[in-house]
């Protein structure tokens, strides 16, 4: 989610307690949520504003007091405005290990043999108190909120099932899953080479593409130019670096792919709104 990958292929949490929680307003690095995807499986609460999100290709808007659930392996992206949101992203395998009887109802979910509802509004009155009340202890951490945070998570699985709020037998166009396959790859690509300095030929290749019919997909599928999406994803990588360490404008600049210090303060300050300077001091 909003760590530093479109691939975010690393441990979430702990081994025995596998649940990662974040709190994400306007000075969030990761305040928008670009096009990204992980094995695991998410939950993100509105706490105010709206979260216009992209599942795969279909795109909704999310407001203050939604419930959203993405599903391992979905391409998912979210554009704030004035939000203030919060995200939980978890293991499913670790309601495998000690209950046989859930194990059978948890399996169905990681196999895909069901997909549960994506979008939660305040109308689902069990769901949406089940995860506050899920997304409160994970927040404020008092004692012994690991047990409610694994209760209220199969209290959320018992609803899902209890109500059927799930779909089954889904499938998925070939076409469909081919171009998804294909952004995932080219997002790869880009995660592994932001550094450089790429040029569209490269990243058309990267999924066998000409220039022109790669740029008419990549738009397509995240309502970005290649080249937007890349820049976009090298400042975000700035302003994690800008927030964390002491390192030098310049420093970061060349570490992540500009090679002109000028034109890396003008594309920050148009993502940002702000210069790197300011950003780095406040």
């Amino acid at each position: 989610m909003h760590d530093l990958d479109r691939n975010e292929d690393r441990l979430r949490g702990t081994y025995d307690f596998p649940f990662e929680f974040h709190h994400i307003d306007e000075t969030h690095p990761r305040y928008v949520m670009s096009y990204h995807w992980h094995v695991e499986y998410e939950i993100i609460r509105i706490l105010e504003g709206s979260l216009t999100v992209t599942l795969d290709e279909k795109s909704f808007t999310a407001t203050a007091g939604d419930i959203i659930f993405v599903h391992s392996g979905i391409l998912h992206s979210g554009i704030p405005e004035d939000c203030i949101y919060q995200c939980i992203v978890f293991d499913g395998n670790v309601f495998l290990k000690n209950n046989s009887v859930c194990a059978g109802y948890m399996q169905k979910i990681i196999h895909q043999e069901i997909l549960i509802y994506h979008h939660f509004t305040p109308k689902y009155v069990d769901i949406c108190a089940t995860v506050n009340n899920l997304f409160d202890a994970l927040w404020k951490k008092p004692s012994g909120y690991e047990l409610s945070v694994l209760g209220q998570f199969y209290h959320f699985f018992g609803l899902i099932f209890g109500n059927h709020y799930y779909l089954e037998s889904v499938t998925r166009a070939r076409r469909d899953y081919k171009r998804i396959l294909q952004l995932k790859q080219v997002l790869d690509f880009i995660e592994h080479n932001y550094a450089s300095p790429l040029t569209l030929q490269q990243l058309s290749a990267s999924v066998s593409m000409s220039p022109k019919y790669f740029c008419r997909f990549f738009s397509e599928m995240t309502h970005q130019t290649p080249m937007d999406y890349l820049n976009h994803q090298r400042i975000e990588q700035a302003c994690y670096q800008l927030s964390t360490t002491d390192d030098s404008i310049t420093e970061i600049a060349y570490r992540n792919g500009f090679n002109d210090l000028s034109y890396f303060i003008r594309t920050f300050k148009k993502y940002k709104g702000i210069t790197p300077g300011k950003y780095k001091k406040a």
